[in-house]
């Protein structure tokens, strides 16, 4: 796999600016890999209402390192993509057209699902924004095998059987707003038959996974979380 090698802490990972098309047209995108041919399971980080920062292209090398074939879309891509400004972006995001935009991250499994160096095999993950996008992901397509939202808005009670992925939520316990939506999300998924596990971290704060936010970072919850993703994601997506 062609690209340039990652930061000194992921060793033997290859990283590189893709694009793929989408709704709107390309959609951006930062991919992660492990050196070598060998096929890998695919899967999808979705950044916060920031865009796509520095943050989430570590988590993405994370997620290879764990040997995945690991995409971070720019949801921004139809206007640019992300500018350095972190102002700029959550007020670009803003303006984001919601229909296209899931479009545009339902198009990221596809692209995996198809790449070369991928089992065919497809999960996402993502947070805050990027968890609601998620659970979009799951409802919008069929091929998608694992659905991990981090605190993430629910989707609509009524969508949820059209969900086919196995689903893991992660929950902050003093996120009140979110959390609201859980009961019913849960009501929904046993209604429909969808595989599921809802983690709720007590004394967590929303964005508790963010390391580069220090004043949301929570490192028990975070840790713990993370073991979890990563066995979910090996279990739900090997071949």
């Amino acid at each position: 796999m062609g690209g340039k090698p990652t930061d000194t802490k992921h060793p033997g990972l290859h990283t590189q600016d893709v694009a793929y098309p989408g709704e709107t047209g390309q959609v951006r995108a930062y991919l992660a890999c492990p050196e070598g041919e060998t096929k890998r399971p695919g899967v999808i980080v979705i950044h916060e209402n920031k865009g796509l920062q520095p943050h989430i292209k570590d988590v993405t090398r994370r997620v290879a390192a764990e040997g995945f074939l690991a995409i971070a879309p720019d949801a921004l891509s139809p206007v640019g993509g992300t500018p350095e400004d972190v102002d700029q972006a959550r007020s670009l995001m803003r303006g984001l057209d919601t229909a296209a935009t899931i479009e545009n991250l339902v198009a990221a499994v596809q692209y995996l699902k198809t790449h070369p160096l991928s089992t065919g095999k497809v999960g996402c993950t993502g947070f805050c924004w990027g968890g609601g996008m998620t659970n979009q992901v799951a409802v919008h397509s069929p091929d998608l095998s694992a659905a991990i939202p981090y605190y993430g808005r629910q989707p609509d009670a009524q969508d949820v059987h059209r969900i086919k992925a196995s689903v893991l939520a992660h929950y902050a316990g003093t996120d009140a707003r979110i959390n609201a939506g859980i009961p019913a999300f849960e009501e929904a998924l046993r209604q429909a038959d969808v595989e599921f596990e809802i983690y709720i971290y007590e004394g967590a704060e929303h964005a508790f996974n963010n390391d580069a936010n220090k004043d949301r970072y929570h490192k028990e919850a975070a840790q713990l979380a993370w073991q979890r993703t990563i066995a979910f994601l090996k279990e739900k997506l090997k071949p």
